[in-house]
């Protein structure tokens, strides 16, 4: 659990054709014929980001992974990724390895484009799939169609880019069992390095979170939702895929560095409208529109850089590590935990989890990376890492947590 000064940047980029009917991120919209290489609202954009990261307090670390996230940030003409790049080069610096991952949508980027950003040292991609199917896209407002999918995955090859992800959604409205193996089948057979695989969550704000309720017709039944999740577990671990995290998969060599930053609770900037950034035991959300933050970078330059947020205590990151550390197949290391709280929270840590450990959704391993299966009350003295079962402990993770957060809060 040891805090490390900041080695990665999260730069969010709010600008999409349209917004999905599941969509509650903080975005713009341009419409699908806007040509972005005319947009003077994306010229204005980054000259804030950029504007934001000058004046960003640095701990002088080089940058080891970058990420581009959105929004849409294959609407980004080149020559604005290029600046962007050179303004974090020039103010924390970037290491010749670090990677540098770009989010895109099918139908949004040319040919000559992918070549570009591959020549700025963009050098991994994670491309917005979500299904395969067109009647499904459309149902979600998604801008692209299946041969756009075709498409960006034929530039991808021509470019010769060898590390790239896939996003997919399951528990979509009229998804069944049958269609989410295609889009498995299909997922596999393009052969992409890593794979995200997300359940659908309604948002209250959202389209649909206004016009489904969860488990009612037409989105799937919970059985059939985590049927889903199970079927993706078996067919992506036996397309060689290792499943590292409660939604990702990827093959050896090519788990996303930057994301790995997020669930092993560590901290890292970020930058741009409505990103949210975890510095100097703090986490602040930037205004969520463009004008309010527009308006809080100008701030930030007359009166010098000032974020004021509640500083985390040692509990808090506690739980926090939980959380994000339990999505991990690796899970949490109690050791660490061990070292910076008293008996008492490792204790009720160990006890709260007996129960789900004799039902085979939680293990335990020992300092050797044993599995331990006999328990007694001095048990926990040996225990060195917590994790959840796969399928079925992280199935299970919201209800294994929030008997977790009900224990440990008795104890503040």
């Amino acid at each position: 659990m040891e805090i490390l000064p900041p080695f990665s940047a999260y730069l969010h980029i709010p600008f999409c054709r349209r917004r999905c009917y599941y969509c509650d991120f903080p975005i713009s919209v341009l419409g699908d014929k806007m040509d972005t290489n005319q947009s003077g609202s994306i010229a204005e954009y980054v000259e804030f980001l950029c504007e934001e990261i000058k004046i960003t307090p640095t701990c002088h670390l080089p940058l080891e992974t970058i990420f581009f996230g959105g929004g849409t940030p294959s609407l980004l003409p080149p020559r604005y990724v290029e600046k962007i790049l050179l303004a974090l080069d020039e103010h924390f610096g970037i290491n010749s390895d670090a990677e540098i991952s770009l989010e895109m949508d099918p139908g949004t980027f040319t040919l000559e484009q992918l070549y570009s950003y591959k020549k700025l040292g963009v050098n991994r991609f994670s491309l917005g799939v979500q299904s395969f199917n067109d009647e499904l896209l459309e149902k979600c407002g998604r801008f692209h169609r299946y041969k756009d999918i075709e498409q960006a995955i034929n530039f991808i090859h021509q470019t010769n880019i060898k590390n790239f992800s896939l996003d997919l959604i399951s528990g979509l409205p009229y998804q069944n069992l049958e269609s989410w193996q295609l889009s498995l089948d299909q997922a596999i057979k393009i052969n992409s390095t890593h794979i995200s695989c997300y359940d659908l969550v309604l948002e209250p704000v959202t389209a649909f979170g206004k016009q489904y309720k969860p488990g009612n017709f037409p989105l799937p039944k919970d059985e059939d939702t985590s049927m889903m999740y199970k079927i993706t577990q078996y067919k992506l671990t036996q397309a060689g895929y290792e499943h590292y995290e409660i939604s990702n998969y990827a093959k050896s060599g090519y788990q996303c560095r930057h994301n790995l930053v997020y669930w092993e609770n560590q901290p890292y900037y970020a930058f741009g409208m409505g990103a949210a950034s975890y510095t100097n035991n703090q986490r602040f959300t930037r205004p969520k529109t463009r004008k309010s933050y527009y308006e809080w970078v100008n701030q930030l330059k007359q009166s010098g850089y000032n974020i004021s947020s509640p500083n985390l205590n040692k509990f808090d990151v506690l739980l926090e590590s939980l959380m994000l550390g339990l999505r991990l197949k690796k899970g949490i290391n109690l050791s660490e935990i061990l070292k910076q709280f008293e008996k008492e929270i490792v204790t009720k840590i160990y006890q709260t989890l007996i129960p789900y450990h004799q039902v085979g959704l939680v293990y335990f391993k020992n300092i050797n990376d044993n599995f331990i299966t006999e328990l007694n009350d001095n048990t926990w003295q040996n225990i060195h890492r917590i994790m959840l079962s796969d399928p079925d402990g992280f199935l299970l993770s919201n209800t294994i947590l929030a008997s977790l957060f009900d224990k440990l809060d008795s104890t503040v």
